[in-house]
């Protein structure tokens, strides 16, 4: 061929390719030795991780607790509040009748009672009207 035998071509083309396995493999060992160095650090993380999920589900559990307790006050107040608004619309209601009958009353005294009499006879509530009115003026006059 050209004067270099073709053994020592492959020789060094074999050279070359071992060189190349070698390079690889130094590159591959530092790759491997970080991720061993890694391993240690994952296992603690996963270990942290473990820990933390374990502490979130007893959390957890203590709010679903807790919310369970807070549904029972809950409806618990919440059946003693109808209760006291249906006795409330309860008294209401007996109160609307009562006025009711007092105003059928008042109506019934009032139709039977003569207009000149209501008139003529002094009224206990006109005259505490008055006395009230006259207080102011007997105490600007002290003054």
């Amino acid at each position: 061929m050209f004067g270099i035998p073709f053994g020592l071509v492959v020789e060094t083309l074999v050279a070359v390719l071992l060189a190349t396995t070698i390079g690889y493999c130094v590159i591959l060992n530092q790759r491997l030795k970080r991720l061993h160095a890694d391993r240690g650090e994952l296992r603690k993380m996963v270990a942290d991780l473990v820990s933390a999920t374990t502490l979130a589900n007893g959390a957890i559990q203590e709010l679903k607790t807790t919310a369970r307790e807070s549904e029972t006050v809950l409806a618990a107040r919440l059946e003693e509040a109808e209760k006291f608004g249906l006795e409330l619309a309860n008294h209401v209601t007996a109160g609307h009748q009562i006025m009711d009958k007092l105003a059928k009353i008042t109506s019934a005294a009032r139709a039977s009672t003569p207009m000149d009499d209501r008139f003529a006879e002094p009224n206990k509530v006109q005259s505490a009207l008055d006395q009230l009115s006259m207080r102011p003026r007997i105490r600007g006059n002290a003054a």
